[in-house]
């Protein structure tokens, strides 16, 4: 976690310095003093406000996630409470939005999930990722379904959503959003039919 104290003005610009880092070298060749450099900051005071890189992707991922939640309410406030359909379908959308495409940003969700899996931090962090997606789907299909069928619905939507954008993300084509939404509409249509 970050020290109170950066000035917010270089927050942002670190925090997409570090994305611009890993997109060019890598996870790990991307260092403190590649990051300053690009940044224009001191590896010193970047080691100081955030405890070196583990701290820095920590930071970054955080406003990722927050960028994600905020497009999701955004689109959420557009959409009425009672298309349960077009509700799940903004969620996905924002999961598949351009800036979630944006290549800087995408690598730095692969370097995130591959460092999870051995950084008690970032762990956490994607257990948080992982619930809020959840939480959002979950809300909107307890409309009209059961608890625990809504649980197991959306277990499987977010299966999805990571499944195809994990799979886009590794293809030189990139990820197709319109595809991506499809398929996730397609399978609750299908899912909603035969319940019905």
């Amino acid at each position: 976690m970050p020290k109170i104290g950066m000035p917010e003005i270089r927050r942002p610009q670190l925090i997409r310095a570090t994305m611009e880092v890993i997109k060019q070298v890598g996870f790990l060749n991307a260092s403190v003093a590649k990051i300053g450099q690009q940044a224009s900051i001191s590896p010193s005071i970047i080691n100081h406000y955030f405890d070196g890189k583990s701290g820095l992707v920590e930071a970054t991922m955080r406003s990722i996630l927050k960028d994600l939640a905020t497009g999701i309410n955004m689109r959420l406030a557009n959409v009425p409470k009672d298309d349960m359909v077009g509700r799940i379908e903004a969620i996905v959308g924002e999961n598949f939005s351009t800036h979630q495409q944006d290549e800087a940003v995408v690598k730095t969700w692969l370097a995130f999930w591959a460092q999870a899996m051995h950084d008690p931090a970032l762990n956490r962090l994607q257990r948080v990722n992982e619930k809020r997606l959840l939480s959002y789907l979950r809300f909107e299909l307890k409309r009209c379904m059961p608890h625990q069928q809504a649980q197991m619905v959306a277990t499987s939507i977010a299966a999805l959503i990571d499944g195809i954008w994990l799979r886009g993300a590794l293809n030189p084509q990139g990820i197709d959003s319109s595809l991506a939404r499809q398929v996730i509409t397609d399978y609750l249509s299908l899912y909603l039919k035969t319940e019905s």
